[in-house]
């Protein structure tokens, strides 16, 4: 029996030790300050990532992954005689997955597995979390394609925004909005749903509140959850982590809990103090 590799890239925001215990390979995309380019996992790590943007006054450009990154990642496995499931961030978010797949036509290869996650950051994780409970389980690789493949839309990926100044300066809001945001102190809720951000709830003044309606959603929908893997992702927002584990932890069993750093990529989009929980509806 062939062996089964998981490959994904550096949005899925897993940890080092989620990624090494279950042998997920990361394709890294790129982060670039006017002619400087880093590879975000890589090269430049989150924390670093904000010292240059406050070092240039400027957001940084972020790139896919290129076809010739997947070409050479997927031919090391094909020889080693693996067959491979690739699960990234969404296609409507990034050219990443048209490059996975480009890659995959080059190299003629059956043995290549492409999920569309239609997620980002660890949205994507819990898909990925899933495929290796499957691998290691020993289903076959179709059995765990079509299982996947019947979960990415009951992802539900959520997150509130301490600040507008990175999606404004991202060109996602405007300027006006992004005026009006910060003079009544709004933190939007930014959902992931069919694939593309949505704006959900509006929270008015601190954080925390924001986080209390992230909170709320997912204790009102506590019995309809898959308790087995649920995610908190951030981008350097630790204490506000430890409040909501603690408040999950109080009102929800449930298996594996995890807190994970959004990545450069992620980080870029939506700045400092982000924060989501992310799980999967049964």
């Amino acid at each position: 029996m062939n062996k089964i590799k998981l490959i994904s890239d550096s949005t899925c925001d897993l940890s080092q030790a989620l990624l090494e215990k279950h042998d997920i390979d990361i394709v890294p995309l790129y982060v670039n300050f006017n002619d400087e380019s880093y590879k975000d996992l890589f090269d430049l790590q989150t924390e670093k990532m904000y010292e240059l943007v406050d070092k240039h006054g400027i957001l940084p450009k972020t790139s896919a992954a290129s076809p010739g990154d997947f070409h050479q990642v997927f031919k090391t496995y094909l020889e080693q005689g693996c067959k491979i499931i690739y699960i990234g961030l969404g296609s409507k978010f990034s050219a990443t997955f048209t490059s996975a797949n480009t890659a995959k036509q080059l190299l003629e290869s059956n043995d290549i597995y492409l999920i569309d996650s239609s997620n980002l950051s660890s949205g994507t994780g819990l898909l990925l979390l899933k495929t290796a409970k499957f691998i290691e389980e020993g289903l076959e690789v179709e059995e765990i394609v079509r299982r996947i493949e019947a979960l990415v839309p009951r992802v539900r990926s959520q997150f509130v925004i301490d600040t507008l100044d990175y999606l404004h300066k991202g060109g996602r809001v405007s300027t006006l909005s992004a005026l009006m945001g910060g003079m009544l102190r709004i933190k939007p809720i930014i959902k992931v749903r069919n694939g593309e951000m949505v704006v959900g709830k509006k929270a008015r003044g601190s954080i925390r509140k924001g986080i209390d309606l992230l909170i709320e959603e997912f204790l009102g929908l506590k019995d309809m959850i898959d308790n087995e893997f649920v995610m908190i992702t951030h981008s350097l927002a630790h204490e506000s982590s430890l409040y909501i584990e603690e408040r999950l932890k109080k009102e929800v069993q449930i298996e594996h809990l995890y807190e994970t750093n959004a990545g450069c990529v992620i980080s870029s989009h939506c700045g400092k103090g982000t924060i989501g929980i992310l799980y999967i509806m049964k």
